[in-house]
Formats: structure tokens, sequence, C-alpha cells
């Protein structure tokens, strides 16, 4: 017998209709978007289009490596238009860490519980944007206080602005390219580290036919912002890009149950923190030694600024064309291992090169270039090995804080004793964080052999069939979890 429908379970049909064709309608304009453009071309599950998007990925950063080492490339000229020692010099760069040792961790929670990736990226452009207009005014106005005040403006956005990137990367490219993805990511970053080195005294010398002195130097550094708005301009596209491919993808009904608290920090294991700390430890080496390498290349090899500025590019400019290919490779050979701890080995050398021999210092940077490149390359991606993907924004923060912590203290350090002592003993300073570097390496490797296998330093063949295996194992044992509820 059919009972005639009430008019709430009408309205609940009816609804449920609604819903069905907004659904059906939604799929069908998906389809049309796609196939409007080509389809493979436009669609975000295709290789094409992944590579379209990860030209904007790439650039995302681009201003802020760019601006970042503005004082390294102009050393000479804010030391004598500000009036200042290297001490106080090296202040620029400590300004520029220190709010990241906190709010760098932030930065990646953020990212994943509050702003999401897309607008947690826009907010840290802009943030990097203001920041160097203020660093710019600063020395417009000789207010060395007030240029100190834009480099912690602009340190609160750049190391969360790479947490944003990082996590996009891994969001778009896990399980495919993904080492080549970091590399390429770092080539176009390190190519606005090499661009400032090479074109900011260009930059000031054109500036000072019209202006001179703290007035040419804030006019040459507001020329600079001009990337910083490019980069922000990046970020907005990437944030359409993205939010077009949860849609079309299903993003979020895949991601709905994977939820991170601030305090599963607690539970990273110890291989996260044994690669947190080999990137401080070698890090520290690379760029207090870029921001104050100027100076010792004119004083030690007796050369004019620009081509001491070229040789301290040279690190960047030789990662800009190596990353990617070092990020294939690494792709295809896995061991990511072996990879860090030839980096270090390799960059060791070069310290010592500069440290104890008057060979031309052209060779010694390439080296390190060759080695710092390598590094990074298989370096960060070890990261999301050891961590779940829905805390890699976290995990990531907390990589950038610990590393800001370490360069924040180092850089104030390494000022200290070049006013102190010289730069030789500063190499040697140099020297002591690389062979801490090796040691801890040595200690992820004993770690990682014991509770993987040596999962990290596995081929690429290999850790693709341990992760299958795993990934297997989890799903047996969440259906037999699944099932034991039921029975209860």
């Amino acid at each position: 017998m059919n009972f005639p429908r009430s008019e709430t379970e009408e309205n609940l049909v009816q609804y449920d209709h609604e819903q069905e064709q907004e659904q059906e309608q939604g799929q069908q304009n998906d389809v049309e978007e796609a196939s409007s453009c080509f389809g493979n071309i436009c669609h975000p599950s295709s290789r094409t289009h992944r590579y379209f998007v990860l030209i904007f990925m790439c650039f995302l950063g681009f201003g802020s490596y760019y601006c970042y080492d503005n004082p390294g490339a102009l050393q000479q000229q804010i030391i004598t238009d500000m009036k200042i020692d290297v001490s106080s010099f090296s202040q620029l760069y400590s300004w520029y860490s220190w709010p990241q040792t906190i709010l760098c961790f932030f930065g990646g929670f953020l990212i994943d519980r509050v702003f999401g990736i897309r607008f947690g990226a826009i907010i840290f452009a802009t943030i990097i944007f203001i920041g160097q207009l203020v660093f710019a005014t600063g020395a417009l106005l000789d207010h060395f206080w007030l240029m100190n005040f834009g480099r912690f403006i602009f340190g609160i956005g750049g190391e969360s602005l790479a947490v944003a990137q990082n996590t996009y990367a891994v969001s778009w490219f896990k399980d495919k390219e993904l080492n080549m993805v970091f590399g390429l990511q770092l080539s176009i970053a390190r190519a606005g580290s090499s661009a400032n080195f090479v074109s900011m005294v260009s930059i000031y010398e054109f500036v000072n036919k019209h202006f001179h002195g703290y007035k040419c130097l804030g006019i040459a550094l507001l020329i600079a912002s001009i990337t910083c708005l490019f980069s922000l301009i990046c970020a907005l596209v990437l944030a359409y890009f993205d939010k077009r491919a949860t849609r079309m993808l299903k993003k979020d009904t895949i991601m709905v149950d994977e939820k991170v608290n601030i305090t599963d920090a607690k539970t990273f294991p110890l291989s996260f923190w044994l690669i947190a700390f080999i990137c401080v430890s070698y890090y520290v080496t690379i760029f207090p030694f870029t921001a104050l390498g100027s100076l010792f290349f004119q004083r030690k090899y007796e050369i004019g600024q620009k081509e001491a500025n070229f040789y301290d590019s040279i690190i960047y400019l030789i990662s800009t064309f190596a990353s990617p290919v070092l990020g294939i490779m690494v792709d295809m050979t896995g061991r990511n291992l072996f990879w860090v701890l030839s980096a270090t080995l390799i960059t060791l050398i070069a310290h010592g090169m500069l440290a104890f021999t008057f060979i031309h210092p052209l060779m010694a940077m390439i080296i390190m270039g060759i080695g710092y490149s390598v590094l990074a390359c298989a370096l960060w991606p070890m990261v999301a090995l050891v961590i779940q993907q829905h805390q890699l924004g976290t995990a990531y923060g907390i990589m950038q804080s610990v590393q800001n912590l370490g360069l924040g203290c180092v850089v104030l350090a390494a000022g200290y004793i070049v006013d102190s002592r010289g730069y030789i003993s500063l190499e040697l300073f140099f020297l002591s964080w690389l062979c801490l570097c090796f040691f801890i390496i040595i200690i992820l490797y004993m770690d990682d052999k014991r509770k993987t296998g040596g999962m990290l330093n596995m081929s690429a063949k290999q850790r693709k069939t341990y992760q299958e295996q795993n990934r297997i194992a989890n799903t047996i044992e969440s259906e037999s979890s699944n099932q034991d509820k039921k029975d209860d």
C-alpha cells in the first residue's frame, strides 16, 4: 500500500534532485572547461598542465630570493652610505632570520589549518613586498633602524612563503618528479639570487648619476622591490589554478579526514629532526658566507667589487643550471642520503680551498655551487618520505624555523669574527659546521637503517617497492580495524 508523501518528504526529494543536477552541471562545466582549451593541456591531472603551473610555482619565490641578498650585493655601499661596520651590517641578515625562528613554524601551521595554501601564499608574498618597501625607505631616509625593521617584516613573509612553495610542490607533484621539481624551484630561486649579485651594483651606479649617498641606496632598493611585486602576481595566478584543480579533481573530499594538530610536532620521528639539523648545519656555511663574501674576495684576492660579487654569485649561478639536472638524477637514482653526504664533503673541500690556498676562487666557488645544488635536491624531498602529506606544511615550517635560528645566530657571530679576527678564522668556523653536518648524516643513516631498513638511501626502484608494500599493509590493517569495530 502506497502512502502519500508529506510536504517535508517532497521537499527533501526535490532538494536531492536539485543537488544531483548541480553536481552534474558542475561536472559538465569542468568537462567543457577542459575541452575548450585542448583537454590535456588544461586538465589539472595532465603532465602538460602541471608543468605550466610549475612556472608560476617556481617564480613565486623569485622576488624573495632576489631581494634577500640585496645587502650582500651592496655590502660596500651600505657600510659606506649608512656609516656602519661589518657587525652592524650583519644585523640586516639576523633581523631577517629572527622572526622565522617562531613565525615560520606557525606559517606552516597556518597553511595547514587556517589560511590554506592559496590565501597563505598571497598573504606572505604581500608581507615580503611591504618589507622590502620599508627596507628601501629606511635607506632613503638615512635611518638604519628602519632598514632593520624592514628586514624584520621581510623575514616574516620570506621563509613562510618558501613553506607555501614547498607545500604547493608536494600537492601537485608528490610521487611525480618531486626531486626534479624541488631542483627546478631552487634553480629559479637562485636565478633571482644570481641576478641580484650581478645587477644591483649596476643599478646603484645608474641611480648614482642622479642621486648620491643614502638616497641613491634607497632608490636602488626601491627598484629591486619590483621583483617582489612580480612574485605577488604569481601567487594570485597560482591560487586561481590550484582552486580550479581542487574543484576538478575533488581534492577536498580526498583530504577531508586528514587533520593536523600543532602538537603533532612531538610525534615527528627522530629522522625528521636529524634532517632539520643537517639543514641548519649545512646552510650556515652557505648563506652567511655569501652575505659577507664580497669583501672577503676583495681583500684576499685584491679584486674589484663587481668581480667579487660575480664570484659570490657563482654558488647561485651554478645551482640555477645544475639543480634541475641534479633533481632528475636524484629522482632516477634515489639514494638521497648518499647525495647529501657527497654534497657535504664537496662543500668541505671548497671551504678548505678558500681558507688554506690561493687557488683562483672561481674553482672553489664552482665546487661549492655543485655541492649546494646536490644537497638541496636530495635533502628537502626527504621530509616528504618521513612525514605524512597533511603535516608537510608544519614540517617544512619547523625546518625553516630551525634553519633561521641557526642563520640568525651564525651571521651575527660571523660579523663579529670578521671584525675581530679576520676572514681566515671565519672559514675555520664554517669548516667546523660542515664537520658537524657530516657526523649528523652518519647518525641519520644508522637510525634509518635500524628503523626502516635504510629507506632514505634506497634506490628509486627499491623505495617504490617499499612504499607499495607499506601501502598494502596499512590498507589491510585499516580494513581489519574497521571489521573489528563492526563486530563489536
